[in-house]
């Protein structure tokens, strides 16, 4: 956008691009989530900021600035759940202390994730105020329109926005069931969840992926059910359960009905990977599926590490939410029991449950939320900043609250208004006191560190890629190091790491052969099918040890292409030796079957770079 001669022909040259993938045109707004670079190049040609002002850094402040937004949606939250400001401050503190496991914007800055959170909290905060009690309407409508906007925007810039809004809805449909939220609020973020996504849709030029999706599918079918099963929420406690176990049944049948029906009509394939991914990794059948085994062998794709609550305990965040979760907890659990036991159905409005045990329907929606992303980050790693920025949130809401302290303190017995006062706020004044006195001087020292990027070998390969190879050649290599290729030499490439797509998970595959147990001419041919002029073979790859025996790169293409595994590793009995030794270390003997097809042109300690022949 900013090399082009307007911002028409930059557009137009993201909408047909041919520089990305080899041999294809494709789409760069259906098929990435980059209208947020594309908003930035647009502000940085307009705005006077050009001559004291590089590109990048106007990036990377724009990205930070955003993260001041996050923190700030955080401190709303807390402050809006708990009606003191002290629970924000101390969410604030808790997010920053804990940045190693809250945050990755300061040592990835690009990544999508970084660009939706910020906004998926200001979502949060939204639906928390629009769950109060008694707004007024417009009120009420200015919170509706923040939900969709956030919405909106957390979905155009990430694309497992989905997956993650699926779970949000999830949480509504359980609170709904369980008559801790009202129906009708319910029913209005079902429609802005759809709305939103749908908008997206078409800003991404129908992008199939999000068409498909399990959230669009199972909002349309709970708003269908509730139209057609009546008096849900009436009769005793046995007839309630059964009507809610009959809805659940028809919700989840409508679900996937209605997914398999548009998937098969658009005939889509765009997240099958994950899909294949989630069935293995729950244990309903191994697999050697190659796209599956990439997910399934990423430490960040495991179960989340037992020392993130080690390092959680330290700032007192973990236990302090395991507390405000016990209580929340029990006193959600009684509410739901007497929701359903009351046969006289009341729409929930102030607070939920009676006698000493109640809670109020933003709180109830957030301790769902947290349960719910709770579960998805103990499961999936890489989801944990999903959880853990909104663990700031609650527990520091739940030692504020005069909510939590009220529950506790009623049923051990010891309630009254003063006892209750001292505890919200001496709580929170010490724990901020504790972190404060422990952590500050390490989070000073950590922002005067100047550090440097350090990678001569990677370095010294770009540079020989800019100096020694036409613009218009073509690179074959693993996904990660070309998009680097990509974006420091501006070379075309076979593949790279946005994984969203059918078509390039084939070509991928296909492209990853040169670690696996191939002959030189099947190879050749391969990555000449894609237009390839250069290869880049990585000895991290090829000699791996980072993974475990069976999760190395070479053990998944052996799996999938039904060879025998190196080294000590269990193989299956219907697996077969291979008929050829491994290409990324047989070509680098300069053996004559190898030398006819490809020409070493390059090498240092991590990289060699082949250069393939035309006329085979």
């Amino acid at each position: 956008m900013l090399q082009a001669p307007s911002l028409m022909q930059g557009l137009h040259g993201l909408m047909y691009d041919n520089k990305t993938e080899s041999m294809r045109t494709i789409n760069l707004l259906q098929r990435m989530n980059i209208y947020q670079e594309v908003l930035l190049s647009i502000l940085y040609r307009v705005l006077p900021i050009q001559t004291y002002l590089e590109p990048v850094y106007f990036y990377i402040y724009t990205l930070f600035g955003l993260q001041a937004i996050y923190v700030t949606a955080l401190y709303t939250t807390s402050w809006l759940l708990s009606g003191t400001w002290l629970s924000g401050l101390l969410a604030a503190f808790w997010y920053v202390t804990n940045r190693i496991d809250t945050t990755r914007v300061e040592f990835t800055v690009p990544l999508r994730e970084n660009w939706a959170l910020p906004f998926f909290a200001v979502q949060t905060a939204a639906v928390t105020y629009f769950l109060r009690p008694n707004l007024q309407p417009l009120s009420e409508r200015l919170a509706l329109l923040a939900v969709f906007v956030s919405t909106f925007l957390f979905s155009l810039t990430w694309q497992f926005n989905q997956f993650v809004v699926l779970l949000q809805a999830l949480v509504l449909f359980t609170l709904d069931s369980l008559d801790l939220l009202p129906a009708l609020k319910a029913s209005w973020l079902y429609g802005i969840q759809i709305a939103g996504l749908l908008l997206v849709c078409a800003l991404q030029f129908l992008n199939s992926m999000i068409l498909g999706s399990l959230l669009i599918s199972f909002n349309l079918s709970v708003l269908t059910a509730r139209r057609l099963q009546k008096n849900l929420k009436t009769g005793n406690f046995l007839k309630r359960l059964g009507k809610l176990l009959l809805h659940l049944f028809v919700v989840l049948c409508l679900t996937l009905f209605l997914n398999n029906i548009i998937k098969k009509t658009l005939n889509l394939k765009s997240d099958e990977h994950i899909f294949k991914f989630l069935k293995a990794k729950f244990g309903f059948g191994a697999t050697r599926d190659f796209d599956a085994n990439l997910y399934l062998c990423e430490e960040a794709f495991g179960l989340l590490p037992l020392n993130t609550f080690e390092r959680l305990s330290d700032t007192l965040l973990f236990s302090a939410y395991l507390f405000v979760l016990c209580v929340t907890g029990t006193a959600a659990l009684a509410g739901a029991l007497h929701n359903l036991s009351d046969s006289t159905h009341r729409p929930p409005t102030g607070s939920v449950g009676t006698g000493a045990v109640s809670l109020r329907p933003a709180t109830a929606y957030n301790l769902m939320h947290s349960v719910l992303f709770g579960l998805l980050a103990l499961s999936t790693m890489r989801m944990k900043y999903l959880w853990t920025s909104h663990m700031c949130v609650f527990a520091s809401f739940g030692l504020c609250s005069p909510e939590t302290w009220e529950l506790l303190l009623k049923a051990i017995r010891l309630y009254n208004p003063k006892r209750m006062c001292v505890m919200r706020y001496s709580v929170p004044i010490l724990t901020l006191l504790y972190v404060s006195y422990k952590f500050w001087p390490e989070v000073m020292a950590e922002l005067s560190e100047l550090r440097e990027f350090h990678d001569p070998d990677t370095v010294e390969l770009m540079n020989w890629i800019n100096s020694n190879t036409p613009r218009t050649a073509v690179f074959a290599g693993s996904m990660q190091l070309l998009a680097g290729v990509k974006l420091c030499t501006g070379r075309t490439l076979t593949n790279h790491p946005h994984f969203e797509d059918s078509s390039l998970r084939e070509r991928t595959k296909a492209v990853y052969q040169i670690y696996a147990k191939r002959p030189a001419e099947h190879v050749h041919g391969l990555l000449r099918s894609f237009g390839t002029d250069y290869v880049i073979l990585e000895d991290s790859i090829c000699y791996e040890r980072r993974h475990r025996p069976g999760c190395r790169l070479r053990d998944l293409l052996d799996l999938a292409n039904g060879h025998t595994m190196d080294g000590p590793v269990q193989n299956d009995p219907d697996l077969k030796p291979a008929d050829h030794p491994r290409f990324c270390e047989e070509i680098k003997r300069d053996l004559p079957p190898y030398t006819a097809f490809f020409t070493r042109v390059f090498q240092n300690k991590t990289f060699h770079v082949y250069k393939l022949s035309r006329n085979k």
